[in-house]
């Protein structure tokens, strides 16, 4: 089955999105990228929470918006929530627990990776011993205030290991993998 990666943009100063989850900030720095380029072929589902799939999108107010990786992506989407929406929404399984979420994903993905979005739930695998793989885009801004790429007050160290690093016009990419 494929691993679980959590794949994500953030400013130099560790914020993936803004001040109420705004993500407006993102947009200018979303150019030319080899590696993400290389990584979305790579992706066979996504794992998604509630507040990322409901939150402010990059790409609002363009053909683009609504569309994973502004439509460079197509196939399988898992949200986490225990708030599903009465109207179907299509491509998109809505699970209620992060076990079932990611076996889902995983099952779906087949061999390709499972891409999680949302630092909640991307923290909550770590916390499940479930995620395998953090994928950083490195944005040349300071946000100062935000969602974090990784909160958890309290808790213990997360070791990673370096397995990669290239550079792109807008962003340095870190690639790294969980420690167990």
């Amino acid at each position: 089955m494929g691993k679980v990666l959590y794949s994500v943009t953030m400013s130099l100063d560790g914020f993936i999105a803004g001040p109420g989850g705004d993500m407006s900030w993102l947009t200018e720095h979303i150019g030319p990228n080899p590696t993400v380029d290389a990584l979305i072929g790579d992706i066979g589902a996504l794992l998604v929470g509630n507040r990322t799939f409901r939150g402010d999108d990059p790409h609002r107010d363009t053909d683009r918006e609504g569309k994973p990786f502004g439509g460079g992506w197509d196939g399988p989407q898992f949200v986490l929530t225990h708030h599903a929406p009465h109207t179907p929404v299509p491509g998109v399984t809505f699970v209620g627990d992060l076990d079932s979420g990611v076996a889902a994903a995983r099952a779906a993905a087949g061999d390709k990776y499972v891409n999680v979005l949302g630092a909640s739930i991307a923290r909550q695998c770590v916390e499940a011993g479930v995620l395998d793989e953090i994928f950083v885009c490195v944005a040349p801004v300071l946000l100062g205030d935000g969602v974090r790429l990784f909160d958890h007050p309290g808790g213990t160290n997360v070791k990673l290991e370096r397995i990669g690093l290239t550079h792109a016009p807008l962003a340095t990419n870190i690639w790294l993998r969980v420690v167990r």
